[in-house]
């Protein structure tokens, strides 16, 4: 079993004992909270577990545990349970994030499967509960978003108290804290850039949707993991910045993946709407590069389209159409390379452990050329 998935197995085990610890105290409250311990197994059973992976290489990139034969062995390894519960930490935030967003973005579907609050409308309906259906269901998915922070919260905290009143311990805290406020605020300034698009200039519209790509996903996607892994390893300042200079540009080029695949990706391989990115009304760097070199009349179609939640099909592919033409892709793609390059080229020479520098380009690779 190679590395990574054997990381992913002792994550998902994290992520499992907690859910088990769990269990008891909602089942002690009444049995009508059943579904929050449901749908959340449901709901952590899949993803790549891209954050899990940035913290623990970012742990290991200042450990020098070089060669290892079993890099998740006794040697040397007494503090991995506490940075595999981060790990598992970061995946519950994760997931938190997407119950929100989806509830945010009013989508129907998470990885080919219903929203979290499209599950409670169906519980409420089969249990032919009186009230409105989508109104239950998004209040239950707000709760269960909200429940999954406080355990995300909790886990943390049960992992760092691992290492004892240590530096490290606090390091990873506050880079965890910081984490929070960021996605928050990266998340607020997406509905802005969503609701206020008419007020900002054209010439201010890329730095805007660079802004919310940095805050909303870039940092909480591979930067944070990895200070947080870096920062419990007791990561020096020069092994921070280095990480730091690899993570935000990887990161930038991971959210920019995502917005490609967001309007040109395949349904049945992201899981998700073909277009959906359009229906919801994103205003991504992907449609902010469009919009700066479409005649006016398109522009005006783009707008007016862009965000309509009776969007058909016909119409999806016509604003598809009318972004390949603007030559938006090919600039979003030269933007994911350089991103990618700069990322990479941090790597070289900095100060952490080749099999971590390794496994970081080998990453680097794989969040940037997805399909999913």
């Amino acid at each position: 079993m190679s590395a990574g998935a054997r990381l992913v197995d002792l994550v998902q085990a994290r992520i499992d004992e907690f859910l088990d610890q769990r269990s008891p105290i909602l089942a002690a409250i009444a049995d009508d909270t059943a579904p929050f311990e449901r749908f959340s197994r449901d709901f952590l059973r899949f993803g790549k577990r891209y954050r899990a992976r940035f913290c623990y290489w970012g742990w290991q990139a200042v450990q020098g545990f070089d060669g290892v034969d079993d890099p998740f062995g006794d040697a040397g390894r007494r503090d991995l349970p506490a940075v595999i519960g981060a790990a598992a930490a970061l995946e519950l935030f994760h997931a938190a994030a997407l119950v929100h967003d989806d509830l945010i973005d009013a989508s129907d579907t998470r990885r080919g499967m219903p929203a979290a609050h499209r599950l409670f409308e169906r519980e409420h309906r089969e249990r032919n509960w009186v009230g409105d259906a989508t109104r239950f269901g998004m209040s239950s998915g707000l709760l269960l978003g909200d429940l999954l922070l406080v355990w995300s919260d909790e886990l943390f905290a049960e992992s760092i108290d691992r290492l004892g009143d240590r530096d490290d311990a606090r390091a990873a805290r506050v880079e965890f804290n910081r984490m929070r406020t960021d996605v928050t605020a990266g998340q607020y300034l997406d509905i802005v850039a969503e609701a206020a698009w008419p007020d900002v200039p054209d010439e201010q519209a890329l730095e805007v949707a660079e802004r919310v790509i940095v805050y909303k996903s870039a940092k909480y996607s591979i930067e944070a993991p990895l200070a947080i892994g870096a920062s419990l390893g007791g990561a020096s300042m020069a092994q921070l910045s280095a990480l730091r200079d690899f993570g935000l540009p990887l990161g930038v080029a991971f959210q920019l993946r995502d917005d490609l695949l967001g309007v040109f990706g395949d349904s049945e391989v992201t899981g998700k709407p073909a277009g959906d990115d359009l229906i919801e009304g994103k205003r991504t760097v992907l449609i902010a590069l469009a919009r700066q070199t479409l005649p006016p009349s398109a522009k005006r179609t783009v707008d007016e389209l862009l965000g309509d939640p009776e969007l058909d099909g016909d119409q999806v592919q016509a604003l598809q159409e009318t972004i390949r033409a603007s030559g938006a892709i090919d600039a979003v793609e030269r933007m994911i390379t350089m991103n990618v390059e700069r990322a990479l080229d941090a790597l070289e020479d900095a100060p952490l452990t080749a099999d971590a520098r390794d496994a970081l380009s080998s990453l680097a690779d794989s969040v940037s050329v997805r399909t999913a």
